[in-house]
């Protein structure tokens, strides 16, 4: 029988497909660092802001969003201060925190050691956006799968029926998904010469452990977010005029959808030793 699932989480799937960090080492290394660029392709997210300037209903340019950012101010990153690619960018040695594409406020100059392009890819496109990018002379890419979707805070808060536990059944997607993943990143890794894609798949159950063992991370809250009820709110829904929580850290969301500033350096933790040995 085929599986059913609600509208709502058909939507959460197509934002959370794939998260690419493409690092495109055949540059020019003007800085002589490992990885002379960090090129990001991926879902809200990782953005650093092109939603600010895209016709779309999910917007964070404005508070609460980034109050723990540099400045405390909102730049369109989906969380209460850095996101991933910010860390990643930074451990590499270039700048501690990368820029998005449409932002006015940059200009070709900043984007020679890095740029966001995020947005939103299906998964159907998967395969041949990366031998795209490999035609374009992409050679090392990393690749990062679906979180367990069914603990996101905005899936809990409907599951009635199982005390608002984690949905089983959305998790088993993710898990499916992310092993349809690996099998064609090696696939890939086989048929394209030169190419090295890094698939992280165990950002899964990264994700899973601080869920289900917050105080381990150093979290007191899992089940909700920290804007608004915790519940359902992101974007317009999560504003200035929310009671939001005092402090983030101590949550794994920061939205109904998005992970904290604490979740996204814990992750870019575990991630960054991974991409350093493998993009030697």
């Amino acid at each position: 029988m085929a599986h059913r699932y609600s509208p709502l989480f058909l939507c959460v799937l197509e934002r959370l497909l794939l998260v690419f960090l493409l690092y495109f080492l055949n540059a020019i290394n003007p800085t002589r660092c490992e990885v002379p660029a960090v090129i990001v392709f991926g879902d809200s997210s990782v953005d650093a802001g092109n939603n600010n300037v895209i016709s779309t209903l999910l917007k964070s340019n404005f508070q609460p969003y980034g109050r723990d950012f540099d400045g405390g101010r909102p730049t369109g990153r989906f969380s209460n201060g850095k996101i991933p690619p910010d860390y990643i960018s930074q451990a590499f040695g270039l700048k501690p925190n990368v820029p998005a594409y449409l932002d006015p406020n940059y200009g070709i100059a900043d984007f020679v050691t890095g740029v966001c392009f995020a947005s939103d890819f299906l998964v159907e496109l998967s395969r041949s956006f990366i031998t795209e990018l490999y035609k374009m002379g992409a050679r090392k890419i990393s690749l990062t799968g679906v979180p367990p979707m069914g603990c996101l805070p905005l899936e809990r808060a409907t599951n009635f029926m199982d005390h608002h536990a984690c949905v089983r059944e959305y998790n088993d997607v993710a898990l499916e998904f992310n092993g349809k993943l690996d099998a064609m990143v090696g696939q890939l890794n086989k048929e394209l010469e030169g190419l090295k894609v890094v698939f992280t798949r165990d950002v899964y159950g990264l994700v899973l452990d601080m869920i289900t063992k917050p105080s381990s991370y150093g979290f007191e809250v899992a089940g909700m977010s920290c804007c608004a009820t915790g519940t359902f709110e992101m974007g317009y829904l999560c504003n200035r005029h929310s009671i939001t929580c005092e402090d983030a850290n101590k949550y794994v969301f920061w939205d109904a959808f998005h992970p904290s500033e604490r979740t996204n350096q814990i992750v870019s933790s575990h991630l960054i030793p991974i991409l350093k040995s493998e993009f030697k």
